[in-house]
């Protein structure tokens, strides 16, 4: 089976299960550990196992941020990806991301990455989308991209967007289509 990578379609019900199952395991541990304490009578060990416990719950809440921040997000319909697919030869097409700035998690089902800029499609209609957009085009700019990103929450809007995109093809390539998708990868969970 092909291993699924940030961009990838089903990427964020692959990262949810991923992160579910290492966060249960951590929680075995701990559970584990509290349980130790109940079957020695030595203070010391009793002391190490309870600090064993409380530090394992660390990498633990780490971990179970980024999955409550994305847990309302699904991956969208196989019949979503197939209608965004034959894009797929004409310029980069990421799916699945959720960028994060300081103030925002910008839940994106299609990002496409194009030499006259980066185009989001947003599925949280509640997001602040100036806010968002400046907060990304900062980053952009942090990471020496221009900062020409845009965040679109209707999926008609976005769809004629990218129909009028020429192939990527057509434009000089200097390396900041691949450098684009790398910073944006980058910018998601």
């Amino acid at each position: 089976m092909k291993k699924i990578k940030k961009g990838d379609y089903g990427y964020r019900n692959h990262f949810k299960r991923k992160q579910l199952f290492i966060i249960a395991l951590l929680a075995l541990f701990i559970i584990a550990q509290l349980v130790g304490r109940s079957f020695t009578d030595n203070d010391s060990i009793k002391k190490i196992l309870t600090v064993m416990a409380i530090v394992t719950v660390l990498p633990a809440a780490n971990l179970a941020s980024p999955l409550i921040a994305i847990f309302k997000y699904h991956t969208p319909e196989q019949a979503f990806h197939e209608a965004y697919m034959p894009y797929e030869e004409k310029f980069e097409v990421l799916y699945d991301l959720v960028l994060t700035t300081p103030e925002d998690v910008i839940p994106s089902d299609v990002t496409v990455v194009h030499p006259t800029g980066i185009y989001v499609y947003c599925i949280n209609p509640k997001l602040n989308v100036k806010r968002a957009e400046a907060g990304l085009n900062e980053l952009l700019k942090a990471n020496k991209l221009d900062p020409n990103l845009k965040i679109v929450t209707s999926r008609s809007t976005f769809d004629k967007r990218i129909h009028s995109l020429k192939p990527a093809s057509e434009y000089e390539d200097d390396g900041t289509v691949e450098y684009g998708v790398r910073v944006i990868k980058g910018l998601s969970m």
